[in-house]
């Protein structure tokens, strides 16, 4: 099987794109699309742009928060108190004893 029997191949640009580590990667594209502004570099996988001297910032990983803590975010001390003091009394209401 060679390129006779599939066919002519598309003219192809080769594009530099730099990351924030200073790796460059050049991915091969049609000559006719639109290029991507941005490229993951397959050395870090940092975002890649094609500005040598000013490549994208990395991303801001956010770090793992609990259940509790996007709790907290949304609620007061005082917020955590009246819904404690509704829970209490539902349950005595019931007749639950603790």
């Amino acid at each position: 099987m060679g390129e006779a029997e599939r066919g002519d191949e598309a003219p192809r640009i080769r594009v530099s794109y730099w990351c924030a580590n200073g790796h460059e990667s050049m991915p091969s594209f049609a000559s006719d699309i639109d290029l991507p502004e941005t490229w993951d570099c397959p050395r870090c996988g940092f975002p890649a742009g094609t500005d040598r001297d000013n490549p994208p910032s990395p991303p801001r990983n956010e770090p793992y928060k609990t259940h509790l803590a996007y709790v907290k975010e949304r609620r007061s001390p005082e917020d955590a108190a009246a819904i404690l003091q509704e829970a209490v009394d539902k349950l005595r209401k019931s007749g639950v004893r603790f």
